[in-house]
């Protein structure tokens, strides 16, 4: 039997993080292992509905504070999976109002208590092109520069978790048709 490991995933939006996520699956399943992929933003935002909120992407505008109170019980719903692999698919960074606030802070880490992290990135053009084609959410205004910053506080935010948690990060390159090469690639570095 595999040893228990929750993954998070963190990516910015148009990395491929979406697909790459149903690849690994795939993948994982088919060598007989179980898996479970939690979202952390829907588990977020179901809390949030129960609140008053009626669309995911008012989320990221609300003040910290609320954002906080959201991630706890989220995070706390998180922590009582028991399934051999959990995969938690998030941000490492939610761009709101008061600036890049922290996807995993300290107080989210101690309660999933992660075993593995892996950031997903891509060439900026194709994280561009990727989200100009996604029409299903309500995106802010996208320039290469804005997407190159993105990536570069997703390093440090991500970076800071290894830290704090002393978990492994796996940085992937998801580049254009290379999907299952990616795949591969975290798969091995998980050890699954």
């Amino acid at each position: 039997m595999v040893e228990n490991k929750k993954i998070i995933m963190i990516g910015i939006p148009g990395v491929g993080k979406t697909s790459l996520l149903s690849t690994m699956v795939d993948i994982i399943k088919s060598s007989g292992k179980s898996v479970h992929v939690i979202s952390y933003g829907t588990l977020m935002f179901d809390v949030a509905k129960e609140n008053g909120l009626k669309n995911r992407d008012e989320l990221r505008k609300l003040p910290v504070i609320e954002q906080q109170k959201f991630q706890k019980i989220a995070a706390e719903k998180i922590a009582t999976f028991t399934e051999q692999i959990i995969i938690i698919d998030t941000h490492a960074f939610i761009n709101s109002p008061e600036g890049y606030y922290p996807g995993l802070p300290e107080h989210v880490l101690k309660i999933i208590q992660p075993t593995n992290f892996v950031a997903v990135s891509a060439k900026p053009e194709e994280i561009y092109n990727r989200r100009m084609k996604d029409d299903t959410r309500n995106r802010d205004k996208i320039t290469l520069a804005n997407i190159k910053k993105e990536l570069d506080v997703q390093s440090g935010m991500i970076s800071a978790c290894a830290v704090i948690t002393g978990s492994p990060v796996r940085l992937v390159l998801n580049r254009e048709g290379k999907i299952n090469e990616a795949a591969d690639k975290i798969i091995k570095a998980i050890g699954l």
